[in-house]
């Protein structure tokens, strides 16, 4: 139940300063059960499980200063494992703080209607407790007089959302937002509350793709928590927890539920998933019961099969390597991958040199790629690790680089990835060797996240594969970069060392 999948670290002494046990002393004290659930009956006390406390403990860390720690929190349940009680009780904490003057908290959802669940239910929570003696309700909105705190429903529909300047808000099932504008509008408001202020998502996974063709708030958050999580990227302000089966799960087995659902057989019936997963669909169970991204395309390889041919290996300067480049100039990434040409019984090995990528969370449009940059870490590999035997690229928009490296003296090999006869094969050979498991790789998390990118793409002459949009910000050269320096370092072995240098 604890911890779940995906945790970003937060330090013990940062736990302690935090709000978290005073909320669930308050939870304890005046929270009930808002409707007949497997975890009770309506007006019943609430009991928080303890993996709702560890969860709560994480979100209200503090800082040193006394800050809130996390400026976004990013919660990811499956269905029926409590997820509006528990954005009520935050809710309802937030509202009733005192140590806050003019507080503002918004229940946040795609549509009015479901904003209004989380909002109803923290109303009935107050009105069934003694806090009612110390609140307005109103339709829309619950006011405190003695502080000014305000409680309202706000929704992604709603015609304008200038003004705010919130303390709390609680997105109630993220990935339903049709866009990130609202998102954007309520994190760029409660700037002006500093370290007192918070948002947090409470959702199940969904679509990755928004009603713009973008990739989803809700998405972009969870990849750019597991960004922290492998050490790409240094953001303590942002926590997430996230629980998911195993991509390699079989989702009708009962330890695969339980992986994803820490109420499961408490807070959600057993028995409702053995109903549930003979009558929906493999992708929607995966979704909404697993916690699971599923893709809407076909996903270039089956779930768990790359990951499990991680291994502990390292770069050395006494094998023979073939380098994969793939790249672009502004609004892509760029890649550069190692591959070990495998002496006979030997599997290939692949590395991860170095992957350039702009960060869409900043939205910069004056980002580039440092072309001399690129250069230089392509010299400066094959100074490091002589026996690099070809350095194979798409050479679109970096020809005049691949001429002048190619006049140095490196072995630059020409490979048009637009070209049918040479990507279909070469997407098939990979795809074989991973399947069955004749390579091993260093589990760098971007390229795994570029291979997870992948979809299908199916032509008269087989497959290859190709981002999921053309509009897509979830970016695949890594994977290109891979697939094509590994096809090569298969032909050489092939070929008992000799390189067919393509024409």
């Amino acid at each position: 139940m604890w911890p779940p999948a995906w945790l970003t670290p937060v330090p013990q002494d940062a736990i302690d300063r935090g709000d978290g046990d005073f909320l669930i002393r308050f939870a304890d004290a005046f929270g009930t059960i808002t409707k007949d659930s497997v975890a009770g009956r309506s007006g019943e006390k609430l009991v928080l499980r303890e993996w709702q406390k560890d969860l709560l403990r994480h979100v209200f860390a503090r800082d040193e200063d006394g800050g809130l720690r996390s400026r976004i929190a990013l919660l990811g349940l499956p269905r029926k494992n409590g997820k509006s009680a528990l954005g009520s009780v935050i809710a309802a904490f937030a509202l009733m703080d005192v140590k806050t003057q003019g507080a503002e908290i918004y229940s946040v959802a795609a549509d009015r209607q479901q904003a209004r669940i989380v909002f109803e239910d923290t109303k009935k929570m107050i009105q069934n407790s003694e806090l009612a003696e110390h609140v307005k309700i109103y339709r829309d909105s619950i006011l405190v007089p003695a502080t000014n705190n305000v409680y309202r429903v706000l929704s992604a529909d709603a015609p304008r959302h200038e003004g705010l300047s919130p303390t709390m808000v609680i997105f109630d099932e993220l990935h339903a937002q049709p866009n990130r504008k609202l998102w954007d509008v309520m994190s760029l408001a409660q700037g002006a509350r500093g370290k007192q202020a918070m948002m947090i998502a409470i959702t199940t996974a969904g679509v990755k793709i928004d009603s713009d063709g973008k990739d989803s708030v809700a998405y972009t958050n969870y990849n750019y928590g597991k960004k922290i999580i492998s050490g790409e990227v240094n953001d303590p302000t942002f926590f997430m927890a996230w629980w998911e089966a195993p991509p390699e799960a079989d989702h009708t087995k009962i330890e695969t539920w339980i992986a994803a659902n820490p109420g499961y057989g408490d807070i959600c019936a057993a028995s409702d998933f053995e109903s549930a997963v003979k009558r929906t669909p493999e992708a929607e169970f995966r979704t909404k019961r697993c916690n699971q991204w599923v893709n809407t395309q076909s996903a270039w390889l089956p779930t768990g099969a790359w990951e499990k041919l991680s291994a502990e290996i390292a770069l050395d300067p006494e094998e023979e390597y073939i380098l994969g480049f793939d790249g672009s100039y502004a609004n892509d990434s760029t890649a550069l991958v190692a591959v070990t040409i495998p002496k006979a019984d030997e599997k290939p090995k692949v590395f991860t040199i170095k992957v350039w990528e702009k960060d869409f969370e900043r939205d910069d449009d004056s980002w580039r790629i440092s072309i001399n940059e690129v250069k230089d870490t392509i010299i400066e590999t094959t100074q490091n690790y002589p026996l690099v035997r070809e350095i194979v690229c798409d050479p679109y928009r970096w020809a005049v680089m691949m001429q002048e490296l190619e006049e140095m003296g490196l072995p630059i090999v020409e490979f048009k990835t637009n070209l049918l006869n040479l990507m279909i094969p070469a997407t098939q050979t990979v795809f074989d060797a991973i399947l069955e498991e004749k390579l091993v790789h260093d589990g760098n998390p971007i390229l795994a996240r570029h291979i997870d990118n992948c979809v299908v793409k199916n032509d008269a002459r087989g497959q290859r594969v190709t981002k999921e949009s053309s509009t897509s910000k979830r970016k695949i050269d890594a994977a290109i970069a891979f697939i094509i320096a590994l096809d090569r370092a298969m032909a050489s072995r092939i070929d008992e060392g000799v390189p067919q240098f393509f024409v």
